[in-house]
């Protein structure tokens, strides 16, 4: 085209010593306008049909790799992609994000919204908006096989860059129709398992379904660290079920228990037990200090028997002692072993009757599933308690 134009300016150029020549050889042989007129017509055609085809070739570079999706689409991803080549990451970031959320089902491609959530992630990534990053990225690569080798190379670097920033949540919950909350904000639609990325620290998931308890916990996060919870949504008990009922379940052959009251049972035989060996174990503590006192008094009278009635504490000292001193001795040693099993034993069924107490008592205050539960949250940097529930 470059030609052409070349071509066209000869046809009107003048000479070079065109100010010396006359005006009668100027006359004769310089060109007529209407020679010129028509060349230099020709002249602005080409250069405009040459400006037309070069614009045409810069949008083909940024056109969709698909035919199909609508012209907003289109006009996004190519406003998305001009803002990346220039580095205008931010641009970039709202165009493609615009062009993700316009890219629904009948109108694009599977192949068309991977790559759009893939360069939306690697937009991410250099904005450093590592968590969204990751997902959009996982997003994209989780379809790996419909995208071409050379954008799966370049969605796995991004993914390997934003993963030391972000912490990796897997889940599993059951029944897989809970919904699902994390930090008080509902995600995705239910599952059974789940793959979340997390900013780095405290943060607690539940599962909520209806006619169920609901369940719950609390971990720290730690980047590039994964983290697996598996929450179980136990059916809700039923209030006031009528006695017919419960007498029909207690009845049928091979009626079982619900999971709800095989705890309870467990738990209050695990009482009992506790309550008989804290009284058996602290009466057997009381026998042996009574033991003991016993054996004190007639250490008492053995000693001053011995002493006589002169009462002479030195007769055990010397080297010709009598034999009732070493019997003495014994029953000094018979008196202490006797008090410290007395004490160990008692102070043994104290700590165990407590214990049963304590349990009970925990039991009998822990608030139904519509109420306040407060759980124990211990992590490398903090320790403390988690109130949760509707008051």
């Amino acid at each position: 085209m470059r030609r052409r134009a070349d071509l066209c300016l000869e046809k009107v150029r003048f000479p070079a010593n065109w100010s010396r020549l006359t005006p009668r050889v100027r006359r004769k042989y310089g060109p007529r306008m209407r020679d010129v007129a028509p060349s230099l017509l020709f002249c602005l055609m080409i250069g405009a049909a040459t400006s037309y085809t070069s614009s045409a070739s810069a949008e083909d570079i940024y056109s969709t790799p698909e035919q199909g999706g609508n012209s907003t689409e289109k006009d996004l991803i190519r406003r998305a992609r001009r803002a990346r080549d220039a580095g205008r990451w931010t641009e970039a970031h709202a165009a493609y994000k615009a062009a993700f959320e316009a890219a629904d089902p009948p109108s694009s491609t599977e192949k068309e919204r991977a790559e759009i959530a893939g360069e939306l992630g690697l937009c991410e990534l250099e904005l450093r908006k590592y968590r969204d990053a990751a997902e959009h990225l996982a997003w994209s690569l989780d379809q790996r096989n419909i995208l071409p080798l050379q954008l799966q190379l370049r969605f796995e670097a991004g993914q390997r860059k934003a993963a030391p920033h972000v912490a990796t949540l897997y889940l599993s919950v059951d029944p897989p129709d809970a919904e699902v909350l994390i930090d008080g904000k509902p995600i995705s639609a239910p599952a059974r398992t789940y793959r979340l990325f997390l900013d780095p620290g405290q943060h607690m998931v539940r599962a909520r379904l209806a006619g169920h308890e609901e369940a719950f916990a609390s971990f720290d996060a730690q980047a590039g660290k994964p983290t697996t919870i598996s929450l179980q949504v136990p059916r809700a008990a039923a209030l006031g079920a009528p006695a017919k009922e419960t007498s029909m379940r207690s009845s049928a052959p091979g009626a079982q228990a619900s999971s709800s009251a095989e705890p309870s049972s467990t738990a209050s035989k695990l009482r009992i037990a506790g309550a008989v060996v804290a009284g058996a174990t602290m009466a057997a503590g009381g026998g042996l200090l009574i033991w003991s006192a016993y054996t004190e008094g007639e250490l008492h009278d053995r000693a001053t028997a011995l002493r006589g009635a002169d009462n002479d504490a030195s007769r055990c000292a010397g080297p010709n002692a009598p034999r009732a001193c070493s019997e003495l001795r014994d029953l000094q040693e018979e008196r202490d072993l006797l008090r410290t099993a007395g004490w160990v034993t008692l102070a043994s069924g104290g700590a165990i009757g407590a214990l049963t107490l304590v349990s009970l008592l925990v039991d009998r205050t822990s608030p139904s599933s519509d109420g306040v539960r407060v759980v124990p949250t211990v992590s490398g940097q903090r320790m403390g308690l988690m109130m949760a529930g509707v008051w």
